[in-house]
């Protein structure tokens, strides 16, 4: 695999219910996007799902990867110096993302038992906003059918929100994505305000649906309203899967490999 479709991962996550949960509970140690993408890799190649490890990482389990097994593969950070005109090095660095064929699935080695021990996923919001530099206040727009709102670092949450947990997200998201740095919902008049609902609404189904929280029916038709027909852009999905997994280290305490 060349390159990640981070777009159509999104449009599986949506359209097949009960794969995140599924893509979670084998590849847990990941982040989303990576648990995604090890599903969708084991789904095409008939892979049975199960734990992932890399070659050396088997061994010392206890396992040993089968001779002609062909490896997964995830997208990891790459550090890069920078280099001048001249092709020195500068002295500074940049980070980019690239696909490694570094991992196999436990079906596609042999040895010793292994015991995967699959946490139950959970997020505590004080701590979550605490690291993100959040604050939610009280709700103070006099109108029954706003939900909720985001402005700077702030959110509301509507008291008789259907959803209050699903509407939190999507606020939070709002905030992590950049979108109401220049005020009430609005990051730029260079990003529509379609994009700015899908891209946060697509941040607070992912984390419901991980987190077995309901509304997921209700944050399908939200996004599909602002898609109009269209299909979320490779950048916005991964925007998506960078917002949701960083809200969600920010509530669990702990960082996810990428």
């Amino acid at each position: 695999m060349e390159k990640a479709n981070f777009s159509q991962l999104l449009n599986d996550a949506i359209s097949q219910p009960g794969i995140i949960s599924k893509a979670y509970s084998t590849f847990y140690g990941y982040s989303l996007g990576n648990q995604l993408l090890a599903w969708s890799q084991c789904m095409a190649r008939d892979i049975p799902l199960g734990p992932i490890a890399t070659f050396k990482k088997w061994q010392d389990l206890g396992r040993q990867v089968r001779k002609g097994e062909k490896a997964i593969a995830l997208v990891m950070p790459v550090t890069i110096a920078k280099k001048d005109e001249a092709g020195e090095k500068t002295g500074d660095v940049f980070q980019m993302f690239t696909m490694r064929n570094n991992w196999f699935v436990m079906s596609q080695t042999d040895g010793e038992d292994f015991a995967n021990e699959v946490p139950v996923p959970t997020w505590d919001k004080a701590r979550a906003l605490e690291t993100l530099g959040i604050t939610e206040t009280a709700f103070a727009i006099a109108n029954g059918n706003v939900q909720g709102y985001a402005q700077l670092d702030t959110i509301a949450v509507n008291p008789v929100a259907e959803y209050p947990h699903k509407t939190r997200f999507h606020e939070i998201a709002h905030c992590v994505l950049g979108h109401t740095k220049e005020g009430l919902l609005t990051d730029s008049e260079m990003t529509p305000r379609d994009v700015r609902e899908v891209e946060a609404e697509g941040v607070a189904y992912l984390l419901c649906a991980l987190l077995d929280l309901p509304g997921l029916h209700e944050s399908r038709g939200y996004i599909q309203n602002w898609l109009q027909g269209a299909e979320v852009s490779d950048k916005s999905a991964q925007r998506i899967f960078s917002a949701a997994n960083k809200i969600l280290e920010a509530g669990q305490g702990k960082s996810l490999e990428k």
